[in-house]
């Protein structure tokens, strides 16, 4: 899995939350926008990728990280969904010194991210910022140091699947888990595996659909991908292959990729 990069993220809107009173929860939702509710950093691959073929080499370009902030795309995946539900921003209120803001980040992070999203009211607080785009992005190194660590990702239980679940029947129940989330406004942690092949093995938050071209058969996705702290990504979906596919960029080949849903229960 896959360095510290900073991009500055500039002021972007106030995030607004709604509480929404239900049996079960209340919940506080609005639109996941990239450019206020993902982490100003990157992530870096341990292993760098020439034609889909993973290799050790060492930095070559400016849009290649070198691996300092290594293994933590399951990480920074699952700190953007607790953060968007379980913790508001007062903009207006002064920042925290690195010792209490770190503890906040701690009590964000510590709970479980498939909970119900937390009303308005409970939330964690995070004084001095509009949003966690403009937070992690002054306070990235407060941040890295507190959300957790990368390597003990390996032994997620739910990683087990890629040995075994590999039918169009599963990934076709996948993709309707994905409608079902994304149709309630909630947020789908997908990992990203190609096994037997090495060529993927990351994680992506999946936040809405996006638009396709007139004519495209193919099921557009917008991804918040750790790799890459600029823009969003894109997962496709064709309903004829009953695949997914997944954007090219430095680290994957692009095309083909199995989806399993992370963090929406215990285990998974």
């Amino acid at each position: 899995m896959f360095g510290t990069w900073g991009k500055s993220a500039g002021l972007c809107c106030f995030s607004a939350f709604a509480a929404v009173t239900t049996a079960q929860a209340s919940v506080a939702t609005s639109e996941f926008r990239f450019d206020c509710d993902t982490l100003a950093f990157q992530n870096a691959t341990v292993l760098k990728y020439k034609d889909g073929v993973p290799f050790l080499r060492a930095r070559s370009a400016s849009d290649d990280p070198a691996n300092k902030y290594t293994r933590r795309c399951f990480v920074m995946t699952r700190t953007a969904m607790q953060f968007r539900k379980f913790a508001r921003f007062d903009p207006s209120g002064a920042s925290l010194d690195d010792k209490a803001l770190a503890a906040r980040i701690r009590l964000v992070t510590g709970r479980q991210a498939w909970a119900a999203p937390l009303p308005e009211n409970e939330r964690i607080v995070f004084p001095g910022y509009v949003n966690l785009r403009q937070m992690s992005n002054a306070r990235a190194r407060v941040f890295q140091a507190n959300i957790g660590s990368g390597f003990v990702t390996y032994f997620r239980p739910g990683n087990g699947r890629m040995f075994f679940e590999h039918s169009r029947d599963y990934q076709e129940r996948t993709h309707a888990s994905l409608d079902v989330a994304l149709s309630h406004g909630d947020l789908f942690v997908g990992y990203l595996s190609t096994y037997p092949k090495l060529s993927i093995n990351h994680a992506v938050l999946i936040y809405a659909r996006s638009k396709g071209v007139p004519g495209d058969e193919l099921e557009h996705y917008l991804a918040y991908d750790p790799n890459h702290a600029e823009a969003p990504r894109e997962l496709t979906w064709s309903p004829r292959k009953r695949a997914f596919a997944y954007q090219k960029d430095i680290d994957f080949i692009g095309g083909f990729v199995r989806v399993y849903q992370s963090y929406s229960k215990p285990l998974q």
